[in-house]
């Protein structure tokens, strides 16, 4: 049951439409008062806006290993509309075997139809091969709302129902823990309900504390994303990232662990 990876085909086809915008120079190039990057922001009409990061780690001698991540969050504004891409993945290997693999992508519309209040639908999908599934699309739609939007302080949620279709792995790993072979079980689909939370903190003029949380649950599982990340400028579009990233599944595969955490150290970039 390969078709739900049409999704994940999909969403990368929407990002080189991304790629291929032509972004407006700052000013003939001119350096601006630190601004570290932020979430995309909801004023810029016509435009696509938001932020790239990524970080890369390669360690050899006594033993070696490669780890990189990186992340891409861009929105588009018209009046009340919004469309939000998000786009996510890590890979990591040490001795010889590879010790993660996860992409993630995301595509939401929001009409505002309130100054505080939006509906929403939009479309998950996920391949995270060492929590034991090669796939999860998950297709909703709901209500959100704002609760605070001020240039300092931002924080929204929303609520909504759904489809999810999901592949699990049972994982296979030898005595020493490296993972050596994936067994499909019976794929899964049903009612799904989503919840999610954004917020931003503005700490000082060039810092920000940035806060994303994603939860999708149906009758097998619960799936829980949360990303919690320090933003540091550097300058006028440049900045240092500290994050801590947790996901978890409330039933997870046979041979998976429930909780995976990742700390990442990043250098991320605002597209304006």
């Amino acid at each position: 049951m390969r078709y739900p990876r049409l999704w994940l085909i999909g969403l990368l086809a929407v990002t080189s439409t991304v790629y291929g915008t032509e972004l407006p120079d700052d000013d003939n190039g001119l350096i601006h008062p630190l601004d570290p990057p932020t979430a995309p922001s909801p004023t810029a009409d016509g435009r696509w806006i938001g932020v790239g990061q990524g970080g890369l780690l390669v360690s050899s001698g006594n033993a070696s290993s490669l780890a990189v991540n990186g992340k891409l969050d861009l929105s588009y504004s018209n009046g009340p509309w919004k469309q939000a891409l998000f786009l996510a993945g890590m890979y990591g290997r040490s001795q010889g075997y590879v010790s993660g693999e996860r992409g993630e992508s995301r595509f939401q519309v929001d009409r505002q139809y309130t100054e505080r209040n939006f509906w929403f639908t939009g479309v998950d999908a996920v391949r995270d091969l060492f929590s034991g599934f090669d796939y999860r699309v998950t297709v909703s739609g709901g209500l959100g709302h704002r609760f605070i939007n001020t240039d300092g302080t931002k924080l929204s949620a929303n609520v909504g129902i759904g489809y999810e279709v999901y592949q699990a792995q049972n994982l296979i790993h030898d005595a020493n823990g490296n993972l050596i072979g994936r067994v499909n079980v019976p794929s899964v689909q049903g009612m799904a309900g989503t919840l999610g939370l954004k917020g931003e903190q503005t700490l000082t003029a060039n810092t920000k504390v940035l806060e994303n949380l994603a939860v999708i649950s149906t009758s097998s599982d619960t799936a829980i994303a949360n990303d919690l990340s320090l933003n540091v400028g550097i300058r006028s579009q440049l900045a240092l990232s500290v994050g801590y990233g947790i996901r978890a599944h409330t039933n997870p595969p046979m041979g998976a662990k429930k909780v995976d955490q990742a700390t990442t150290v990043n250098v991320v970039y605002t597209l304006k």
